[in-house]
């Protein structure tokens, strides 16, 4: 049975200025300091240098994000299954739910998205796919056969894309197979390998939080969405600022920051940044929405299965990077308790 979202939590939010969400090159670039003195070839040495200083903190980044999953995916495969998402709850759901219980509510978080975004099994029109970050590929499978559609998948992690490439044949949905329906690549999202207007449906579950030009990323789904084509972002957010903050709180950046080292993630935003961008490029059927009630018993769950006799030993045999993921997920609960972290949807619609 499907969780009916309360009305409080599809969130119409007014349009502000988005200015933590420029791109690392020109961020870096407004700082640099004016003089009347400077001459014109030292500012163009100076900018080209921040240029490729900045260029160089994103690689290293995605270097970094490629090497987390990399080591993790196998240890979140084993304990978990294929889908690497938080799982859809109702408000009231313990934590001590069954193993199955918690991945039927990641498969319900699938299903919840579509729903939100009105794509419906019935929709003719979901043709071609492109799954953002795509992880092992759950998703990709999962959307791949309810719609019977071709999805291609796209991640950072070699590891990643193999195996899920390795679970698609397994499930005769590869590119291998006559049903020619799903693929999975190494590719960054920010530089997409694909054509304009292509997919019908763009799905981006759970990576925004990663992209260091949040800008960019959004420009990209947009770019690759066919006309008419549905766009869903389902990312980790911090909360909207009140009217007259510029900045979160130090405590609260603080937390943020903590959990950034582990997790490998840049500067986070707000679901209603997201929403200022989606605006300023004209989609259509623009909507957001608050789950983070609905997804508060994942992180308590994934620590619970961690502290097993199974968990820890996989923990200790994947590695370093696993460990130290482990041990920030309190972080995680806490932020979501202090309402500094917000788990959101925001959906919308490329015009035809």
């Amino acid at each position: 049975m499907k969780a009916t979202l309360a009305p409080s939590s599809l969130i119409s939010l007014p349009r502000h200025k988005v200015s933590s969400l420029r791109s690392p090159s020109l961020f870096l670039q407004s700082q640099r300091p004016s003089s009347a003195l400077m001459t014109t070839t030292a500012a163009s040495r100076g900018s080209v240098a921040m240029t490729a200083a900045a260029t160089s903190s994103v690689e290293a980044l995605q270097e970094g994000i490629a090497e987390f999953y990399n080591e993790t995916s196998g240890l979140w495969e084993e304990i978990w299954g294929d889908h690497m998402h938080h799982g859809f709850y109702d408000p009231d759901s313990s934590v001590q739910l069954s193993d199955s219980g918690h991945r039927e509510a990641q498969i319900r978080m699938i299903e919840e998205s579509l729903r939100f975004a009105g794509v419906t099994e019935e929709e003719k029109k979901i043709k071609r796919v492109v799954d953002v970050g795509c992880g092992i590929g759950g998703s990709s499978r999962y959307i791949a056969s309810k719609f019977g559609a071709e999805c291609i998948g796209i991640t950072l992690s070699p590891v990643q894309a193999k195996r899920a490439n390795d679970l698609a044949t397994a499930q005769s949905l590869s590119h291998k197979t006559p049903l020619d329906r799903v693929s999975f690549q190494v590719a960054d999202a920010l530089e997409q390998p694909f054509e304009d207007g292509i997919f019908d449906l763009v799905w981006s579950m759970e990576s925004g939080e990663h992209m260091p030009d949040k800008a960019k990323f959004v420009k990209e789904l947009v770019r690759v969405a066919a006309p008419g084509g549905r766009i869903i972002i389902v990312t980790w957010c911090h909360r909207n600022l009140s009217q007259g903050e510029e900045a979160l709180q130090p405590w609260e950046q603080n937390l943020l920051d903590r959990i950034c080292k582990t997790f490998y993630l840049p500067a986070w935003c707000s679901t209603s940044d997201y929403v200022d961008l989606l605006q300023s490029l004209s989609l259509q059927d623009i909507k957001c929405a608050d789950w983070s009630e609905n997804v508060a018993p994942f992180w308590p769950a994934v620590i619970r299965t961690a502290l097993t006799w199974k968990g820890l030993v996989s923990l200790l045999r994947s590695g370093m990077k696993s460990i130290k993921g482990a041990l920030t997920m309190p972080l995680m609960i806490e932020g979501y308790k202090k309402g500094v972290i917000k788990f959101g949807i925001i959906t919308c619609q490329k015009p035809l």
